[in-house]
């Protein structure tokens, strides 16, 4: 039986437990009542009744209702022990159903009417300390439901919280990913932008010696054969990351200053001169440092072979603060005709914040072009 009443919905069950309480109401209210005639036990039992099934909906005016129910029997000498005990239960049900944080005013008046109504009607009657027992009955009901009111109100917030707390873990998680693919999209530019552009120049040198010196093609060819191995292998490498943990190979580590000698190298076999000028003691790199200055250099690198005229500086100094990147080349007026994306000085720029770091890039004197980078050890 509690089962199924267990399993009702929630208005069903509160309906039945009302109307049990109607029930029991009425029936200890006309049981006290009836040796002072059947008629008027069945009016208070009526009012009780009414009041129970009212108590969730209307809690004030029920709780009024029964106590000028109960001042008539008190004012008689037959104070009503069943009027008495739903007042209890009304006591209890205003307090912890009302907004009010002040259930005490309702015991007060409560109390306040049915004494002095016992003391207008019987003063020595009611100038005991057994009205103690009263007062305690009245506050104390109203006590226990705003206990309980508080305690419910106490579990909501809690578990409002709790959705709270869970629902802002889901957004930063949520933002973490989003982080993450903007680093794999920065990745996959960095990485697929360089590659290509080397392609693409030893693809249009290849057009050239197939005109003039038939022979001489097939080192241009293995060049292009090896950057786009390259690029393969540096796209897998960033794309792994994606799979799941027993889908992944060798990503590799990351790369940093240690593979700035194989990119000038690679850069070097296609044909383009880069010299090198490192200053000051290398010292290890915060990851998120190695990782922006490798792809800073790769980067200006790139632009330079493919809009200068065959040649670059590059300058890297290390002091204890920073690390500082130079990258110079002339500029080809007969390879600026198109206008570029502007997606690698923007990646360079944010590799730089990322690293709270600086980049600027643009024209210098004497025709060429210009990329300096600062990126703070200490701060990173």
């Amino acid at each position: 039986m509690r089962d199924r009443v267990l399993a009702l919905p929630a208005a069903h069950r509160d309906r039945l437990v009302d109307g049990l309480f109607a029930v029991g109401a009425a029936g200890l209210t006309a049981a006290a009542q009836r040796p002072a005639g059947v008629a008027w036990a069945v009016v208070l039992a009526a009012v009780a009744a009414a009041a129970m099934l009212a108590r969730r909906s209307w809690p004030v005016p029920a709780l009024a209702g029964v106590t000028l129910a109960l001042l008539p029997t008190v004012a008689l000498g037959r104070p009503s022990s069943g009027l008495l005990v739903t007042v209890g239960a009304l006591m209890y049900s205003t307090a912890l159903h009302t907004t009010h944080r002040r259930p005490w005013v309702y015991s007060s008046c409560v109390f306040s009417a049915v004494f002095v109504t016992g003391l207008v009607a019987d003063v020595a009657e009611w100038w005991k300390l057994s009205t103690i027992g009263l007062f305690t009955w009245v506050f104390g009901c109203g006590a226990v439901g705003d206990a309980v009111r508080n305690r419910r109100a106490y579990i909501a917030e809690v578990t409002e919280r709790a959705r709270q707390a869970e629902q802002t873990r889901e957004e930063e998680a949520r933002r973490r990913v989003m982080d993450e693919r903007l680093r794999i999209a920065r990745e996959l530019h960095d990485v697929v932008a360089h590659h290509i552009a080397v392609i693409n120049v030893q693809a249009g040198a290849a057009g050239h010696v197939l005109r003039d010196r038939p022979e001489a093609v097939w080192p241009v060819l293995e060049h292009i054969r090896e950057a786009s191995d390259t690029v393969l292998r540096e796209i897998r490498s960033v794309i792994g990351v994606l799979r799941d943990p027993g889908e992944l190979d060798d990503t590799g580590p990351s790369p940093g200053v240690a593979r700035i000698p194989e990119l000038v190298g690679s850069l070097s076999a296609a044909g383009f001169d880069v010299r090198v000028e490192e200053d000051g003691p290398e010292r290890p790199l915060p990851a998120i440092v190695d990782l922006a200055a490798y792809r800073i250099v790769q980067e200006a690198l790139t632009n330079a072979h493919r809009y200068g005229d065959g040649s670059a500086r590059l300058a890297i100094r290390h002091t204890p603060d920073a690390i500082t990147i130079d990258v110079v080349n002339r500029v080809d007026p007969r390879r600026t005709s198109g206008t570029g994306s502007g997606f690698g000085l923007l990646a360079m720029q944010e590799r730089a914040s990322a690293a709270h770091g600086t980049v600027t890039a643009g024209p210098a004197v004497g025709g060429r072009f210009h990329v300096h980078a600062v990126l703070p050890v200490a701060a990173s």
